[in-house]
C-alpha cells in the first residue's frame, strides 16, 4: 500500500455493507437495532435484555508500551487483529472507545485505526457519530446549571459556593476554560464564583456512563454523585437536588451501544470514551458485556500504555463489571522503542539497533506488569514500512532471550491478512491457558488509600513509592471519614512516562510518584489521584490538526487523517 494514500481516502473508497446485514451476522433481529442512516446503528434495550442470559465469549485486551510521538498503532492493531480472527473463521467483535473531538481537532488524531485496519464510516465516528458525547456533555452541564440555580433560588441545602466540586465540561481542547469566573453582571445572573471546565472525556459523568451496568445502575450512580459541600462541610449529592431522573433521561439514547464495521466487515461496537491519562480509559461496560454475549472472541483496547489504560481496565472495569480477561496483547513498534532508547523523532529513520536495545526496557516493564496480574500475553510488533531488518532481528533476539512471545504484525499495510500470525499465536495462547485462569487485581478495595496508590506506583510504574502533598493527606482523611475509601483508585498521570515526569522515558528508576490531590468520584465508584502536573482540560498545539481539515463543494470531507 502506498504511503501517499491517506486513511480517509482509504475509508472513503470502502465498500461498506448495510448495518442491518452486519447486525444479522451476529444474530440480531431487524427490530433489535435502531439505525442512524445505512451504516450506523444502536443496539436496542430489548436486544441487550434478551442476550444477558447467554454465556460469555473470551475477552482479549489490547494495550501498549508508553506512547511516543512516533505512534504505536494500538487501535490499528486491535482492528486488524479482529479482522484476522474473522479471516480464520472465528466469531469476533471489536469493542472500542468513541473518539473525542479534543484530540481529533488537536494533536493526537482520531481513534478509528489506520491504513487497511480501520472502522468505518470513519468521518462520522471521528466527528459527531451518534451524538453520545454531546449527550454526556449536556447531562454534565445540566447538572452544573441545576447546582447554580439552586443557590440562586434560595440555597435550601446550604451549599457553600466555594465548595462546589462539580465542573462544567466541553468535548474540545480549550485551555482558557480551565479557570474562569461565572455569575458576573448582577444578582439576576447568579452568585459570582470561580468555576472550571474539563474535557468531557475526563468528566465523572463520562466515567459513570461507562461503568453503569444498566439504566437502573446509571440512575443510582448519578443519584449518589457528590457535587458540593455545605457550609457545615456535609456532602451534597445529585439526589439531594432531585434531578437524577432528568439527567438519566438526557442519556437515554446515548446509553445504547453503537454498532459499525471494519473495512473487512468485522462487527465493531464503539461506545463511551474516557481518557486513560485523566480517567479510566475504557469503553463502556455495557458495550463490552453485550459484545461478549454476541461473539466467541471480543477484542477490546484500553487507552495509552499498560501503566494507565490496562491497569485501570483490570483494577477498575473488570472489578466493577465482574469481567475475566483471557489474554493481553501488548503493542510495540521499533520506532517507539528507539525513542524510549533516546533517539529524537527526526532521527528515527536512521538504523539504530543500540537504541532499540535501550528502549526495550520499557516493553519489558509492561510485560512484567501483565505477569503480575496473572494474565497470559503476547507482544504485537506493529511493523512500519521504514523499519530495518537488522532492528527487527535485534527485537527478535531480545524477545527470545527473555522468553517473550511476539508476532510481527502488518495490519496497517495488509489489513487482516497482516494479523494472521498474531491471531494464530493468540489462539494457541488461549488454548494453552484455557483452564489456567489466574487473573487477580493488584490490590483489595479494602486496602488503605495510601496502600492502593503505593501498590500501583511500585508494581506498575516501578517507582520507589509515593509522596502525598499536605493537601492530599487531608483529603485522604476526609475520604476515609466520609466512608468513601473502599473503592478502586484511578491515578491521573502523564502517558509518556512510567513516572509522573513526561521527560523520563524508557524505564526510569529511583523515583517517587507525587500525589498532589485526590477527588472522590462517588458516582463512578473510584477515587481519582492527580499525580504530577496532569490537567483535566488539554490545550491545542501550535498547529492543530483542524487546520488540515476541510469540506469541499460536494460535501466530501478532506484532511481528516
Amino acid at each position: 500500500m502506498s504511503n501517499l494514500v491517506t486513511d480517509i481516502e482509504i475509508a472513503q473508497q470502502a465498500k461498506m455493507k448495510p448495518i442491518r446485514e452486519i447486525a444479522a451476522g451476529i444474530g440480531l433481529a431487524e427490530n433489535e437495532i435502531e439505525c442512524y442512516g445505512p451504516f450506523k446503528a444502536k443496539l436496542s434495550n430489548e436486544a441487550i435484555h434478551r442476550l444477558h442470559i447467554r454465556s460469555n465469549g473470551k475477552l482479549i485486551l489490547v494495550t501498549s508500551i508508553n506512547p511516543t510521538p512516533a505512534g504505536e498503532g494500538k487501535s490499528t492493531v486491535t482492528i486488524g487483529l479482529g479482522d484476522a480472527m474473522k479471516q480464520l473463521g472465528k466469531k469476533t467483535i471489536i469493542a472500542l472507545r468513541e473518539p473525542s473531538l479534543g484530540p481529533v481537532m488537536g494533536l493526537k488524531g482520531g481513534a478509528c485505526g489506520g491504513g487497511l485496519a480501520q472502522v468505518v464510516p470513519m468521518e462520522d465516528i471521528n466527528l459527531h457519530f451518534t451524538g453520545d458525547l454531546h449527550a454526556i456533555t449536556s447531562a454534565n452541564n445540566a447538572l452544573a446549571s441545576f447546582i447554580d440555580n439552586h443557590i440562586h433560588q434560595g440555597n435550601e441545602l446550604g451549599i457553600d459556593p466555594r465548595k462546589i466540586i462539580w465542573k462544567r465540561a466541553i468535548d474540545l481542547n480549550d485551555r482558557v476554560l480551565r479557570d474562569i469566573v461565572i455569575g458576573l453582571g448582577g444578582e439576576k445572573n447568579g452568585v459570582p464564583r470561580e468555576d472550571h471546565f474539563e474535557i468531557t472525556a475526563a468528566s465523572e459523568m463520562m466515567a459513570i456512563f461507562c461503568l453503569a451496568k444498566d439504566f437502573r445502575d446509571l440512575k443510582e450512580r448519578i443519584a449518589r454523585t457528590v457535587v458540593a459541600f455545605t457550609v457545615h462541610n456535609e456532602p451534597v449529592t445529585v439526589q439531594d437536588l432531585g434531578v437524577e431522573g432528568a439527567l438519566t433521561l438526557l442519556l437515554k439514547d446515548a446509553f445504547k451501544p453503537n454498532l459499525v464495521q471494519t473495512l473487512e466487515h468485522t462487527p465493531a461496537i464503539i461506545h463511551g470514551g474516557p481518557f486513560a491519562n485523566i480517567a479510566h480509559g475504557c469503553n463502556s461496560l455495557i458495550a463490552t458485556k453485550t459484545a461478549l454475549k454476541l461473539a466467541d472472541y471480543v477484542i477490546t483496547e484500553a487507552g495509552f500504555g499498560a501503566d494507565l489504560g490496562a491497569e485501570k481496565f483490570l483494577d477498575i472495569k473488570c472489578r466493577i463489571g465482574e469481567l475475566k480477561p483471557s489474554a493481553v496483547v501488548i503493542v510495540a513498534t521499533i520506532r517507539a522503542l528507539k525513542m524510549h532508547g533516546g533517539v529524537a523523532l527526526k532521527d528515527l529513520h536512521k538504523e539504530n539497533p543500540e537504541a532499540l536495545i535501550q528502549g526495550f526496557a520499557n516493553l519489558k516493564k509492561h510485560v512484567e506488569t501483565m505477569e503480575q496480574f496473572g494474565l497470559p500475553y503476547i507482544v504485537a510488533l506493529n511493523r512500519f514500512t521504514g523499519d530495518y531488518n537488522s532492528e527487527i532481528a535485534t527485537f527478535d533476539k531480545l524477545c527470545c532471550e527473555q522468553n517473550i512471545p511476539y508476532a510481527l504484525t502488518e495490519v496497517w499495510e495488509k489489513g487482516g491478512r497482516g494479523g494472521i500470525e498474531l491471531a494464530d499465536k493468540l489462539l494457541s495462547l488461549l488454548l494453552e491457558n484455557n483452564n489456567n485462569q489466574t487473573f487477580t487485581p493488584l490490590y483489595e478495595v479494602t486496602d488503605s488509600i495510601e496502600l492502593k496508590l503505593t501498590t500501583i506506583a511500585t508494581k506498575v510504574y516501578g517507582a520507589d513509592g509515593i509522596k502525598l502533598s499536605a493537601k492530599a493527606k487531608r483529603q485522604v482523611q476526609a475520604i476515609e471519614d466520609a466512608g468513601w475509601a473502599n473503592v478502586p483508585v484511578c491515578i491521573a498521570k502523564t502517558q509518556y512516562s512510567l513516572s509522573d515526569d513526561r521527560t523520563k522515558i524508557g524505564r526510569p528508576d529511583n523515583f517517587m510518584i507525587s500525589i498532589r490531590e485526590l477527588k472522590p468520584s462517588v458516582g463512578a465508584g473510584f477515587i481519582i489521584a492527580y499525580a504530577g502536573d496532569m490537567l483535566t482540560m488539554p490545550g491545542l498545539p501550535k498547529r492543530p490538526a483542524a487546520m488540515e481539515m476541510n469540506l469541499d463543494d460536494s460535501g466530501k470531507v478532506t484532511g481528516l487523517f
